[in-house]
């Protein structure tokens, strides 16, 4: 067996139990929500067109939007927003389904039943739900399968699931990771769906033997769910440290790094991973983090506000002070290397063009394409580079991070926004613009802890690895898992041996 594979088997257990968890309580939840509620559509005709139409807007709200709106609203990452989210995401099939049920139900039934005398409540449950169980069961199967589904996205709001392989894995090029997540993710959710429809045979068959079959398996899964999550812990009475990560190489391979740190100390280690840039940052002032490696420029942009550059040790010691007195968070220091945002081309499309800075670059640039992250066009910083040197690029294009760097090696595009510290820079012959006027902030890698944390000791297990780390020594370990295809152990072993 494969270094990847027993390294993803051994995450199954806890990824699996937060995606069973997740989608068998939001469908729970969702169903306890929306089946009162569409029954009083069928009773309250002025209820009906309402209920649909907020539950079809609902629907179209991209799901990986709704999720993050979730993380402002209730102010906290994990679980909960996640939850909250899937649990509107499964409205609308159950709603639809049961107002078309009870409506599809023969008129002359409900009027026979009318004339032998039943009551409202006695013709609901003798007659129209039993009729209308096969189009409700419909429904909740659709429901079951699109939560399922959209459960992987959670992963950036810091809940657990099986997006953590995904995304992870998408990241670090690992493609045993995102393999074994799509197939859990499928695994499962056709397991539901069986499950479901074994409850829509019992109720078209009026089985109750069937029924209870079905309704103990379910049980069993959501027993199993908590069995696997408290077999993933194994923490016993160890206190626990949440680390936070970006969705990038660099972040994994650091948590991990600062994980073992802890976990050779006692802790039990709890990695949030593929965060956004914003939601790991206030999550960590919120204290719904303990640890996290952020970039000086990122925080003095984007949180900050600032616009100007006063120097690299002026930018980190305001920033420093800024983070303790407004946000409550602790900047244990630099870890010696700076991972800067920068225009990168190819060396051969670089000299065709006679371009080695980006004022070169801006003489060019109407008749360029320019890729970047998820993020960088929409950054402070790019705004300031783009106005500095009069960029006017013929066309922007995002990317996902690990695939900008085959693009403009590629030629897709011809500058990509890279990290100054991945090792594809190299591997793939890219140059490195000078930023001759300084419009880019500097970007010191920070170790940031919150006031919890701080109050629990854990400066005192970390603070070596301030300064400890060199621009070389993490181009090197991007590289061995960007490139080489070693895991984020291996790289953050050899952070912490760089012999190895």
């Amino acid at each position: 067996m494969s270094d990847r594979v027993h390294d993803a088997l051994a995450l199954l257990p806890d990824y699996l139990s937060g995606h069973m968890s997740l989608s068998i309580g939001a469908l729970l939840i969702g169903l306890i929500i929306s089946l009162p509620m569409a029954l009083a559509a069928t009773r309250i005709k002025s209820l009906k067109l309402p209920l649909l139409t907020i539950t079809s807007l609902l629907q179209t709200i991209p799901s990986l939007a709704l999720l993050a709106l979730m993380v402002p609203l209730l102010g906290r990452i994990g679980f909960v927003p996640a939850l909250i989210a899937l649990i509107l995401y499964s409205m609308l099939p159950i709603v639809r389904n049961t107002v078309a049920g009870i409506e599809g139900v023969d008129p002359a039934l409900t009027e026979a039943a009318r004339g032998i005398g039943m009551t409202d409540w006695q013709m609901l449950t003798r007659v129209e739900l039993p009729l209308a169980a096969p189009v409700i069961l419909a429904g909740i199967r659709t429901a079951t399968v699109w939560v399922v589904g959209i459960a992987t996205l959670s992963t950036p709001v810091g809940a657990t699931s099986l997006g953590n392989f995904i995304f992870s894995g998408l990241q670090t090029q690992n493609t045993t990771a995102v393999l074994v997540g799509v197939a859990a993710a499928a695994t499962l959710a056709i397991a539901l769906d069986l499950l479901i429809r074994l409850l829509e045979i019992a109720a078209a068959k009026r089985s109750f033997a069937l029924g209870l079959l079905a309704g103990l398996l379910l049980v069993g899964g959501i027993g199993g769910s908590f069995m696997l999550k408290l077999s993933s812990m194994g923490a016993g009475d160890a206190p626990v440290v949440r680390i936070g990560t970006k969705t990038f190489t660099e972040q994994y391979i650091l948590a991990e790094l600062i994980g073992n740190r802890l976990e050779l100390a006692g802790y039990h280690v709890e990695k949030v991973e593929s965060l956004g840039s914003t939601v790991m940052f206030e999550a960590l002032s919120q204290g719904n983090l303990d640890i996290a490696v952020d970039y000086s420029g990122t925080i003095w942009a984007n949180h900050m506000q600032r616009r100007d550059n006063p120097g690299r040790q002026a930018v980190l010691d305001t920033m420093t002070q800024w983070l303790l007195d407004e946000k409550g968070i602790h900047c244990l220091g630099s870890l010696g290397f700076e991972n800067a945002y920068a225009m990168a081309m190819s060396r051969e499309r670089a000299e065709k063009l006679d371009i080695l800075t980006i004022a070169d670059l801006a003489t060019h640039s109407s008749n360029l394409s320019i890729g970047g992250d998820y993020e960088f066009f929409d950054r402070p910083e790019w705004f300031v580079v783009r106005d500095t040197y009069g960029l006017d690029f013929s066309e922007l294009r995002r990317f996902d991070s690990s695939l900008m760097y085959p693009a403009v090696r590629d030629g897709l595009v011809d500058v990509i926004g890279a990290f100054s510290t991945d090792g594809r820079i190299l591997a793939y012959n890219l140059v490195v613009l000078d930023d001759t006027k300084g419009a880019f902030p500097p970007y010191d890698a920070v170790l940031l802890l919150s006031k919890d944390a701080v109050e629990r000791g854990l400066a005192e297990e970390l603070h070596t690895l301030v300064g400890s780390i060199s621009n070389e020594m993490m181009m090197d370990a991007n590289k061995r898992v960007d490139l080489d295809g070693k895991s984020v152990e291996n790289a953050a072993i050899s952070l912490a041996d760089p012999q190895r």
